[in-house]
């Protein structure tokens, strides 16, 4: 893979993807709003980055008192929610989002 470019770019380049209204549903109000050119692994890595972010200011606002320690855990369960397609592996995505956009796959097929 070259230097500089994203996971899966070289594989990926020209490709349209198709992201489901699931997807669409849970990176909208994240503000992500991927087009049919943009790979999955830029949105997961996007989306990654954010929920990283969100958790260390939760964990920022647990150590300033600001959160207590037992809302913390309940808190922590519902980011992971909100951001649950961090859960899928990025060949999940580029599989979701390309058979979307193409229908089943000869593997389907199979």
């Amino acid at each position: 893979m070259s230097e500089g470019l994203p996971r899966g770019s070289e594989a990926n380049r020209g490709a349209s993807w198709t992201y489901p209204q699931e997807f669409r549903d849970a990176l909208g109000p994240l503000g992500l709003a991927p087009r049919p050119t943009t790979p999955p692994s830029v949105v997961r890595d996007a989306l990654n980055d954010l929920y990283r972010y969100e958790l260390r200011r939760m964990r920022d606002r647990l150590r300033a008192g600001q959160i207590e320690k037992n809302d913390y855990v309940d808190r922590v369960i519902a980011l992971r929610k909100q951001y649950w397609p961090l859960t899928l592996p990025l060949w999940a995505w580029e599989k979701i989002c390309s058979e979307q956009a193409q229908g089943p796959g000869p593997m389907a097929q199979g």
